[in-house]
């Protein structure tokens, strides 16, 4: 089985101007960039609860504390909401009528919390529908982690919640732009 795609920054554009044409297009537009954003699996996505995001003043927290239910690994880790994250979640929780912390922070037409399954049929289908093939629910995290290693950022194991360099560089897609980035500090 081959790697997911990452996108370009003109395809994460494109799957969000089609989303923007649709209903739900902030829970939607929110799902999306928090993969692509901040690099979370879409099963944490899924786990999150709207305690995990929301301060009790009402503020989108920039640190997210995921416990070990919530991730991969069963590992409890920090995920890191940069500005713009943190205006889109801002834009989506605006929409919740009368969130409680200790509900899911997304929920599917049906009203329940999105499972990591659904979640990952959900940007199959999105994907599909925009035209990108390859891409899956796990290309927002290998899209997130390959563009960080592109600007040279050096932390990028601990950003992705690994505990191994090995895992993380599985999702860094080489190309001929990061080589020469990388001969050019020797």
């Amino acid at each position: 089985m081959s790697q997911a795609k990452t996108l370009t920054e003109k395809e994460l554009k494109k799957v969000l101007l089609y989303i923007s044409l649709h209903k739900h297009a902030s829970r939607n537009r929110a799902m999306l960039l928090l993969t692509h954003l901040s690099g979370m699996r879409v099963g944490e996505v899924a786990a999150l609860r709207i305690g995990d995001v929301v301060a009790a003043d009402g503020s989108i927290k920039s640190e997210l504390r995921l416990l070990p239910e919530q991730t991969k690994g069963r590992h409890a880790r920090t995920v890191f909401v940069a500005e713009r994250l943190r205006g889109e979640l801002a834009v989506y929780t605006a929409t919740l009528k009368s969130p409680r912390f200790d509900r899911p922070l997304f929920y599917t037409q049906k009203r329940a919390g999105f499972t990591a399954n659904t979640l990952c049929q959900y940007f199959h289908h999105l994907y599909k529908k925009v035209g990108i093939d390859g891409a899956t629910g796990h290309s927002g995290r290998r899209t997130f982690i390959t563009t960080l290693a592109n600007k040279g950022v050096r932390v990028l194991m601990a950003l992705a919640g690994h505990r191994n360099i090995g895992t993380t560089q599985a999702y860094i897609n080489v190309n001929d732009a990061l080589q020469t980035v990388a001969v050019e500090l020797v």
